[in-house]
């Protein structure tokens, strides 16, 4: 299986494609629920996720929820010991803590 990704209306999937099926399926990103979606071609894979995200945001609407996943702003890491020592000389090289180097370095890494 090999991965990609669509976006619509601020929506993100990530794509697989299976061999074994001959067929696309989508992961919906951020949202409250697990969905999924499937075609057989790329055309139609985009369409399938827009009516599926339509669908999921008239739900969303109907019952009062908002659609997307609340993130609180804190993010805890595990890495390698040297790679934590990487991470910290790169911060203070740029005048900045670990924290505030890392989320400006990951805020470029997703256009944010």
């Amino acid at each position: 299986m090999s991965n990609s990704s669509l976006s619509y209306k601020g929506y993100a999937a990530r794509i697989e494609f299976s061999a074994d099926n001959n067929h696309f399926i989508g992961h919906i990103s951020g949202i409250n629920v697990q969905l999924e979606f499937y075609a057989d071609n790329v055309s139609d894979l985009k369409r399938a996720f827009a009516v599926t995200m339509e669908d999921y945001l008239e739900k969303c609407k109907r019952d009062g929820k908002h659609p997307s996943k609340h993130y609180s702003g804190k993010l805890m890491l595990r890495m390698l010991p040297e790679v934590h020592a990487a991470v910290a000389v790169a911060a203070q090289l740029s005048g900045k803590s670990i924290n505030r180097w890392a989320a400006e370095v990951l805020s470029k890494e997703v256009s944010v």
